[in-house]
């Protein structure tokens, strides 16, 4: 097997190696930011509530975990210069190419519904009206993509996930106390099905269908060749380490402040979060602060699903579906872009029950996960050979998969069961 080596960014003194870093990096970052959404966020938030800091370690060892998955789309689209969507369409057909981007525009749809109740409930705390913060953010949105090029895109996508980063100020102002976090680190509870359901719903949450479509185009429309591949794994490695440290300082936070005097207070929507940990951390500041982080994480990803329900669309159906295309060349991909983003923000307003929603949109997550992982590791395995997935290397992969598929769909399960 032909080991490829990533340099230690340390060892870049080179100049013109790190301009090279930075001009290929954006892919990962917007992707696993965009990872931390909403939902991520409420199943964060529920399980420092309810277990303390006994999920923590969960977060760390998700980190390889997701890495692992996601530099396979990196490798696809470097190698190969196609979308996912194209690869399985030219490997399996287009019978398979429809089921799989099909089903995974329901799930697009799904999560966007997620953020942009995220996004409304935000401006719910500030006494801003359900529609007008939907109105803001279909014009804005639609707005940067229509007089945007990728980079453009790329770089206000970075900019808003940036603000998922103030986590660690709401886990700070929070003080956590040190030796409890030693205590219940390894004091894992694998006998109680409640923990292992919160176990399954973290893993469900860490790997996103839509992030694998999302990647491995961006990295083709980006232009970037299978001699960045190097770089590219560093940025999805930064990436990942970054999403799962929003993750576990959410965790933190809510263990150590609801979950030390209410573990089964009701946090089924960032607005129940935000109720239950903001007295905590002084409300006015505490508000703030939770507030930034939610616009942050819901916006990111609510860029990043319209964009791949977009693209994946055009890669089945042959349309063009570039951002370094005009509307006037590419009307399709902007208008199925636009379209996604004014039915999100309709089904808001109208007031549909997004409790319920979630649980179906999970389970959709959870049908789609097996094939979208399944031609993830199938593609990779047909790669050239200096590039193939294979060995020891490809036989982890496949137990990794595997796990992350089971859970997920366990996940979906209990979240049926617990929702009726």
């Amino acid at each position: 097997m032909r080991i490829i080596l990533i340099k230690n960014p340390r060892n870049m003194n080179n100049s013109t190696s790190m301009k090279r870093f930075l001009a290929v990096a954006g892919p990962g970052l917007v992707v696993m930011l965009a990872d931390t959404d909403a939902g991520s966020i409420i199943t964060a938030a529920q399980s420092g509530a309810q277990w303390g800091y006994r999920l923590l370690l969960l977060q760390i060892i998700l980190v390889p975990i997701l890495y692992t998955v996601q530099e396979l789309t990196v490798r696809l689209g470097l190698v190969t210069g196609k979308g996912h969507g194209d690869l399985i369409k030219l490997h399996f057909g287009s019978k398979w190419a429809w089921i799989s981007v099909g089903t995974l525009l329901l799930a697009c749809f799904g999560a966007l519904l997620s953020e942009m109740a995220g996004l409304a409930g935000v401006g719910m705390m500030y006494g801003i009206p359900e529609w007008l913060t939907m109105a803001a953010v279909v014009i804005g949105l639609s707005i940067m993509v229509y007089t945007g090029s990728y980079r453009s895109v790329e770089r206000i996508a970075i900019f808003f996930g940036a603000f998922e980063l103030v986590f660690l100020v709401v886990a700070w102002k929070a003080h956590p106390d040190l030796s409890a976090v030693r205590k219940n680190l390894l004091n894992i509870p694998l006998a109680d099905p409640k923990y292992l359901y919160l176990v399954a719903a973290n893993i469900g949450a860490v790997v996103m269908p839509w992030m694998v479509f999302f990647q491995q185009s961006s990295v083709v429309e980006k232009r970037l060749q299978a001699s960045d591949l190097g770089a590219a794994r560093w940025d999805t490695a930064i990436g990942a380490v970054l999403t799962q440290l929003v993750m576990a300082m959410v965790l933190i936070a809510a263990a150590a402040t609801i979950g030390k005097s209410d573990s089964q207070v009701s946090l089924d929507t960032v607005q129940q979060i935000s109720e239950a940990i903001t007295p905590y951390l002084g409300e006015n500041f505490g508000r703030l602060l939770f507030g930034m982080g939610i616009v942050g994480a819901s916006l990111v990803a609510a860029i990043v699903v319209t964009l791949t329900a977009a693209r994946a669309l055009g890669e089945v159906m042959g349309y063009q579906h570039s951002l370094e295309q005009s509307p006037k060349e590419s009307p399709w991909f902007y208008g199925v872009y636009t379209a996604s983003l004014v039915l999100g923000a309709v089904f808001i307003v109208s007031g549909v029950n997004l409790v319920t929603l979630g649980v179906a949109v999970q389970v959709m997550n959870a049908l789609l996960l097996p094939i979208v992982l399944t031609f993830l590791y199938l593609l990779a395995r047909r790669l050239p050979d200096a590039y193939r997935l294979k060995g020891w290397y490809a036989r982890v992969t496949a137990t990794i998969i595997g796990i992350t598929v089971v859970l997920g769909v366990y996940a979906a399960i209990m979240g049926i069961f617990d929702g009726s």
